[in-house]
């Protein structure tokens, strides 16, 4: 049986092995560059910038969801923003990426959030798949728009 919690200080490490995993399989491991310990000051500290749910089975941290409050100024009120939501491969087609996307899912509505958002890579059909079977509508018509490193550096600075 799979319990799903929210995430603990002792959980860091297996997020972060997570977060690597999903990297491998969207062909960004390149990309990552932070590690647990910023994780997990990011999840608890002060500012508080993350919550995560983790899934477990059998004692074994097999899945997570990431996420943040945004804002809609078009509904006034907040949203929650879906960073990532990542099961391991052995684990899929079993409900647990449905039950963490619900769990999200209820809490942005406890929290009287407008909606609840996401991005995914055109090419995972899969998860676009499961997305659209889960109530998803998938925006063609928005792209994502991202300044990092030395361009946000540059852009700071005026």
């Amino acid at each position: 049986m799979t319990v799903l919690r929210f995430a603990e200080p002792a959980d860091c490490d297996a997020l972060f092995e997570l977060v690597k995993a999903l990297a491998e399989y969207e062909k960004l491991s390149h990309a990552v560059t932070g590690n647990a310990s910023l994780l997990k000051e990011h999840l608890f500290g002060t500012p508080k910038y993350v919550e995560a749910i983790v899934a477990e089975y059998a004692g074994q941290t097999v899945g997570f969801a990431l996420f943040f409050y945004n804002y809609s100024t078009f509904l006034t009120k907040p949203g929650i923003y879906l960073e990532d939501l990542f099961v391991l491969p052995e684990f899929r087609g079993q409900g647990v990426g449905k039950s963490l996307l619900t769990k999200v899912a209820q809490i942005a509505v406890e929290r009287g959030c407008g909606r609840l958002e996401w991005s995914v890579l055109d090419w995972n059909e899969p998860a676009i798949a499961f997305y659209r079977r889960m109530g998803a509508t998938v925006l063609d018509d928005w792209r994502i728009c991202r300044v990092t490193g030395e361009e946000l550096t540059r852009l700071g600075r005026g």
